[in-house]
């Protein structure tokens, strides 16, 4: 399947839509940790080094690790588990790269459980910001060495966000609309709040 757009997997502000559809438990709780263990351990180890370590080579050797171990998690395991999608690139025998993009529709399949949905896109899309402002701080503090390491961070991180954002939202084209949709979807649940209260 190929950027299918899935209405089973909630993404940003669409849990608050599907309350009676969708459970508020962690029913995947290893993945869950999982998802954000390994990214927030690269932050924070890389963030310690940068400040107290002189020993770089160990250090590097410990991001590029937590870096890989949550890539191949988010991209493998805690996509399907949390909300239901998948992702890879593929090389056909002509030499060119296809997106596959894959969503769970599976009728009788249960429902993604919001609080999961939330962790999911919060760790996906938060901690790729940490990496933009590491690339900056390293270029304009002349800590040159370690900008493969933040590249190869957001580099990482920025492909899976990438992935999963194209696997929900389906093809290059639907981002505005996902986004316009979003925006208009929020003005009128606060103009509803509004004419509801006192």
């Amino acid at each position: 399947m190929h950027g299918q757009n899935s209405q089973d997997a909630p993404l940003f502000g669409e849990e608050d839509d599907n309350i009676g559809q969708t459970k508020s438990k962690i029913r995947h709780p290893l993945a869950s940790f999982f998802h954000l263990f390994f990214r927030i351990s690269a932050i924070l180890v890389y963030l310690l080094c940068d400040i107290f370590s002189g020993r770089f080579i160990a250090c590097m050797v410990t991001i590029i690790l937590l870096l890989s171990c949550d890539f191949w998690t988010v991209k493998n395991v805690s996509g399907r588990l949390l909300v239901g999608l998948r992702w890879w690139n593929q090389v056909d025998e002509k030499g060119n790269s296809h997106w596959v993009f894959e969503s769970r529709k599976t009728p009788g399949t249960k429902p993604v459980s919001s609080a999961e949905s939330r962790i999911f896109w919060l760790g996906l899309i938060v901690c790729p910001i940490f990496w933009v402002i590491f690339v900056f701080s390293t270029i304009f503090s002349f800590k040159l060495k370690w900008l493969a390491i933040v590249i190869m961070g957001l580099v990482l991180q920025w492909a899976n966000l990438y992935g999963y954002v194209r696997c929900k939202v389906g093809g290059k084209s639907n981002l505005g609309n996902m986004a316009k949709n979003y925006i208009s979807a929020q003005i009128f649940k606060q103009a509803m709040t509004k004419t509801e209260g006192p």
